[in-house]
């Protein structure tokens, strides 16, 4: 037989690093939001045996198993690296988020950016002021996210929560939807779905056609924030985007 001639090299692509929590199933959501000249490289922090609350997100803002996760992801060199948690990252407040992307770019990452961080990026690009919050959590986790946002320096204006504590993964779309839904209110000018665990990709754009505003989601900004670190997609959101903000991915 005749041997088969190859020709061509294969794409160059562009290493966005994803740390992420022991228990996150979604990596194929994130994949979603990547153009062709991108590849993920996922990276998990060691398995905690507990419920999602606060104790346990406060665990996965370790800064050591963080650090380890980056410094092993270096090998294939990513232009970035992302902590894709929003709990972890916003547990600690402002100050912690910041902290926590320091301690990336202490262990080798050159870029690093968290999930609370990709959030207030995006609300800053599309001059967000007033957010109405939406989660799968339990009341206590959904109260510190809703303090971060406010020492974000934007006004939390309604919010609702799932009180779920384990395998967020499996809630289904329409169940999601619904908790948008009850979390939205006349003078939000967003809604923010939490939790990076939490299918969101297919209803965004359904939910702000529906809702006539824009519908961010944990996936979605820490997607947007990496690919701006990389240099993937403008650094410029308008409030009627929504999913259209990664229409400009290069």
């Amino acid at each position: 037989m005749k041997p088969v001639e190859v020709t061509g090299v294969p794409q160059q692509q562009v290493g966005i690093g994803m740390v992420c929590p022991f228990d996150m199933a979604l990596d194929r959501e994130l994949w979603r939001w990547m153009p062709d000249s991108a590849s993920i490289y996922f990276t998990r922090t060691g398995f905690i045996d507990a419920p999602v609350d606060v104790d346990l997100c406060r665990d996965l803002n370790n800064h050591a198993d963080i650090a380890a996760a980056v410094h092993s992801i270096t090998a294939v060199g990513p232009r970035v690296v992302g902590y894709a948690c929003a709990s972890g990252s916003f547990v600690y407040g402002m100050q912690g988020a910041r902290e926590l992307s320091h301690c990336m770019v202490a262990a080798g990452a050159t870029a690093a950016v968290t999930t609370s961080e990709a959030l207030v990026r995006a609300l800053d690009a599309m001059d967000i002021s007033r957010i109405a919050v939406a989660t799968p959590y339990t009341s206590a986790l959904t109260g510190l996210l809703c303090d971060f946002i406010g020492e974000a320096g934007r006004t939390v204006v309604s919010q609702a929560g799932l009180g779920r504590d384990h395998e967020i993964w499996t809630i289904p779309y329409a169940v999601t939807c619904d908790l948008i839904r009850r979390a939205d209110h006349p003078d939000a000018d967003a809604i923010f779905v939490s939790c990076t665990n939490l299918w969101t990709y297919e209803i965004l754009g359904l939910m702000e056609a529906e809702l006539g505003k824009p519908v961010l989601s944990a996936n979605q900004v820490t997607a947007w924030a990496t690919l701006s670190e990389a240099g993937l997609v403008a650094e410029s959101l308008s409030a009627d985007d929504g999913q259209s903000l990664f229409a400009r991915v290069a």
